[in-house]
């Protein structure tokens, strides 16, 4: 009895609370160790267009918002200058053609039975005209031998010039059945593109009707508007930077440039916008009508401090970059401005300064504070 009180004594206060205690202790102790470790890794980075980007500074333009769509100055609606039904459509949309290329077709079966009888027409009166015409001469002839009175030859003379008046007019009509003929096959007026294909085989066409539209993608360009209160500021022959709604874009050029060639001289009556016509620049222009653009009328230029969208963190309302001071990485609060349309940029009014170092591309995995080093290939650029 007294070994068996000892051995239970002994064991007593290790229990199966006493065991969770102490493993929670050991994992608590152990846990900061982990942390401290994991926040003290470095991170390896390159300079250049990898990792690293140079902040700088880059001529900035505000003024007046432009808004609108591409449109070619250069365009043919072309459209049925006949009634005739739609025989078929030779181009689809996006398709280049050459001046003179046939575009649609038009029935021509009745048209071309009109020029035959026209032509028949012309012939008879043709030869009407032959017949009066040397009745004419040998009636005068015989006037001057006294042999037929001066009636006789003047009502000859009458029915010469009433077939001459008809020959005339069967030649006219021939003229114009052959171009109600030509009238049926539609052409292309230039050099361009199918931008709109607006009929199709079997259709009826009326006099007026819309078949096909074709345009010249090298005479694009910008057609916007103005609020009326900015156009005291608006002058021709200002640059304008603007973004192009589906136009692939690489790297920050995500603009597009012009400069202000016309001014409207009147108003919108009803948006109390005024039109402004932008040139486009460049020999690479999008062969796509229709597409939306806005951007921006530089009234004014200033050199501005300036970073990309993919090296901004944003947390609510505040907005952070990561930034390479010394041999660690600190997470910085800055405030940016305007965007400019020209290079997708945002501006940078605090927090940066020319000649800061920051991460082309936030990194949701980093610490502040945390430590860095540059790849070998790289290191020895930094300090330019």
């Amino acid at each position: 009895m007294l070994r068996s009180s000892f051995w239970a004594s002994l064991f007593k206060p290790v229990g199966l609370a006493s065991c969770l205690s102490l493993s929670l202790f050991l994992l608590a102790c152990n846990k900061p160790a982990e942390d401290t470790n994991k926040s003290t890794e470095s991170v390896a980075l390159s300079l250049g267009n990898e990792d690293i980007v140079q902040m700088g500074t880059s001529d900035h333009g505000t003024g007046p918002v432009i808004s609108g769509s591409l449109q070619a100055e250069l365009r043919a609606d072309l459209r049925a200058e006949v009634s005739a039904m739609v025989v078929k459509v030779h181009k689809e949309n996006g398709e280049a053609v050459r001046k003179g290329d046939l575009l649609v077709t038009l029935d021509s079966t009745v048209l071309r039975d009109n020029l035959q009888s026209a032509e028949e027409s012309f012939r008879a009166a043709a030869q009407s005209l032959d017949g009066a015409e040397r009745q004419f001469q040998r009636m005068k002839s015989l006037q001057a031998q006294g042999m037929v009175s001066t009636q006789g030859l003047e009502e000859s003379e009458i029915k010469r010039n009433a077939a001459q008046s008809e020959s005339v007019a069967s030649k006219a009509r021939v003229a114009a059945a052959k171009q109600q003929l030509e009238r049926t096959e539609v052409r292309a007026p230039f050099n361009g593109v199918v931008s709109a294909k607006k009929a199709s085989a079997g259709d009826t066409a009326q006099i007026g009707k819309e078949l096909i539209q074709v345009i010249d993608p090298s005479s694009m360009r910008f057609e916007g508007q103005v609020p009326a209160d900015q156009m005291s500021v608006v002058k021709v022959g200002q640059r304008v930077n603007f973004r192009i709604n589906g136009m692939a874009q690489s790297g920050d050029q995500l603009g597009n440039k012009g400069t202000v060639k016309r001014i409207d001289s009147a108003a919108n009556p009803i948006t109390r916008q005024v039109a402004v016509i932008v040139e486009m620049s460049g020999k690479d222009r999008p062969p796509v009508v229709g597409l939306y653009a806005e951007g921006v009328i530089e009234t004014q230029v200033k050199p501005a401090v300036m970073v990309s969208e993919s090296s901004l963190r944003r947390e609510g309302d505040k907005v952070f970059a990561w930034v390479l001071d010394g041999t660690k990485i600190n997470k910085r609060s800055i405030e940016i401005g305007d965007r400019d349309t020209r290079l997708g940029q945002w501006v940078v009014q605090s927090g940066l300064a020319a000649g800061d170092k920051i991460l082309r591309n936030s990194g949701s995995s980093l610490k502040d504070g945390q430590a860095y080093t540059l790849r070998a290939e790289t290191a020895g650029k930094v300090g330019s």
